[in-house]
C-alpha cells in the first residue's frame, strides 16, 4: 500500500508522541506508584473513621435521624430565622447539635426536645466544649407528648414521621411566637404551600393557614444530610397571623374534615350521602337548644328506609338513629342542606378550589341553619396535643 507524502509527517508525529509517552511513565512511575499508595490510605483511614463513629452511634432512619451537615445551609437557616439576642429559640429534634451551636451563637437561649438519648448526651458534650451549657435546656422527651415552654422562635430540622402533627401543634398550641424556620420534606412542603386550585391543596393547608402565613425559604438536596434520605427537604416559614377568623375551631376541623375527605368531589355530592345527612342530623338534634324551633320536623312516624341505595352505607353507630327517624323527617333534613349549599353557589364546586374564606361562609351559613359538625353538648378534649396528636391531613 502506497502512502502520500503529506501522510508521513503526521504518521512520524503519532510514533514520537507514544515513545515519549512511555519513557515518561518509566521514569515517573516510582513517584505515581507512592503518591496512589499514600492516597489510598488516606482514603481507608478516612473510611475507618467514619465506620467508628457509625458504630458508635446508629442513626435510626424509621426515626427521621437525617443529620444536616451542610454548614452553608446552616448558616442560611439561622440567618434567614432573623434570631434576636434575646430570644429563647426552641428546637426539635437537635440531633448531635449541628444546627444548635449554631442557634446558642445568635439567641439568649434555646431549648431543645430530643427523645434519644444518645443524642442528648452528645449534645451536652458538644455544647459544653463550646462553653455555651449555661444558655441551653434540653428536654429529652417525645415532642408530641411534650409540653412546651414559652418561646419566641422555633428553628427546626422536623423529623419527617411527625410533620403533620407537630405542626397542627405549633400553629393551634397555647404559646404564642413569632415565627418558626423548619426544615420539613419537600413534598410536605408543597402541601403547606398548595393554593386554591393547586393538585397539592389539601385540608392541611386549610387549617394552617386559618391561623398562619407559610413563605418558602428553599429547597435543600438528599445529599447535605447523613445518612442520606431518599427525598429532598425544604426549608419554609411559618408566621401566625396577627388575627384570625372568629370561628370555633372545633366546628372548622370537623367541617374541613368533612369537606376534604373527597376534595375533588362537588359539596352536593358530598352532603347529599346517606352516611353524613344521618350524621349531620344527629348533631343538630343533639346541639339544638330549642327542640321547639329545631329545623327538623317532629312528631313523624318511622317509616321505611331513607332513599340512598346508591349512596354509602350506615356505620353501625347510625343504624339506631336512622330507624329512629321518618323518610319524611330525613328528607326534609336533606331538602334544606341542599338548599344552604344552592343559595351560596356552593353545591357544584370542589373544596380543592375554595379560599378559607368561602369556607369560613359556607360554615357560617351552615351553622345558622341549626347544622353543626361538632357535638357541642359533650366536646372532645381538643386542646393542642390531643388534636395535634390525632391530627390528619
Amino acid at each position: 500500500m502506497l502512502f502520500k507524502p503529506k501522510s508521513t509527517p503526521i504518521y512520524l508525529a503519532r510514533i514520537i508522541f507514544l515513545q515519549n509517552s512511555q519513557r515518561n511513565l518509566s521514569t515517573k512511575s516510582s513517584h505515581y506508584s507512592r503518591k496512589n499508595i499514600d492516597d489510598d490510605d488516606k482514603d481507608q483511614k478516612t473510611r475507618d473513621t467514619k465506620e467508628d463513629q457509625q458504630d458508635h452511634l446508629y442513626l435510626y432512619k424509621s426515626k427521621g435521624q437525617h443529620l444536616l451537615t451542610n454548614t452553608r445551609i446552616l448558616d442560611a437557616i439561622v440567618r434567614r430565622s432573623n434570631i434576636r439576642p434575646t430570644d429563647t429559640v426552641l428546637e426539635i429534634g437537635p440531633g448531635t447539635g449541628n444546627l444548635t451551636v449554631k442557634l446558642l451563637e445568635a439567641a439568649k437561649k434555646v431549648v431543645a426536645i430530643e427523645i434519644d438519648k444518645r443524642m442528648v448526651d452528645i449534645l451536652h458534650k458538644r455544647v459544653s466544649e463550646k462553653g455555651l451549657q449555661d444558655r441551653i435546656h434540653v428536654i429529652c422527651k417525645d415532642a408530641m407528648k411534650a409540653e412546651f415552654p414559652q418561646f419566641d422562635l422555633v428553628v427546626a430540622n422536623i423529623p419527617y414521621g411527625i410533620s403533620s402533627p407537630l405542626v397542627a401543634k405549633l400553629v393551634y398550641g397555647g404559646n404564642p411566637f413569632r415565627s418558626a424556620t423548619l426544615l420539613l420534606q419537600k413534598e410536605f412542603a408543597r402541601r403547606l404551600l398548595a393554593k386554591p386550585g393547586d393538585s397539592e391543596f389539601n385540608r392541611l393547608a386549610v387549617n394552617v393557614k386559618l391561623v398562619a402565613d407559610v413563605e418558602f425559604v428553599m429547597d435543600v438536596s438528599k445529599r447535605e444530610f447523613l445518612p442520606c434520605p431518599k427525598v429532598d427537604s425544604s426549608v419554609v416559614i411559618i408566621r401566625p397571623k396577627a388575627e384570625v377568623p372568629d370561628v370555633n375551631l372545633d366546628e372548622w376541623w370537623a367541617f374541613t374534615r368533612t369537606c376534604f375527605s373527597k376534595k375533588n368531589k362537588t359539596l352536593g355530592a358530598t352532603f347529599k350521602q346517606k352516611k353524613k345527612v344521618i350524621e349531620l342530623l344527629r348533631l343538630a338534634k343533639t346541639t339544638s337548644t330549642n327542640r321547639e324551633n329545631t329545623i327538623i320536623g317532629k312528631n313523624h312516624e318511622c317509616g321505611d328506609d331513607y332513599d340512598g341505595s346508591h349512596e354509602e352505607e350506615d356505620t353501625d353507630g347510625d343504624v339506631g338513629f336512622a330507624s329512629s327517624c321518618s323518610v319524611v323527617e330525613m328528607t326534609l333534613f336533606k331538602e334544606n342542606i341542599v338548599g344552604i349549599l344552592k343559595t351560596g353557589g356552593f353545591e357544584d364546586k370542589r373544596p380543592s378550589k375554595l379560599s378559607n374564606e368561602e369556607l369560613l361562609h359556607l360554615l357560617s351559613l351552615f351553622n345558622q341553619a341549626g347544622i353543626y359538625f361538632h357535638d357541642h353538648v359533650n366536646p372532645k378534649d381538643s386542646d393542642n396535643v390531643s388534636f395535634a396528636a390525632a391530627y390528619s391531613s
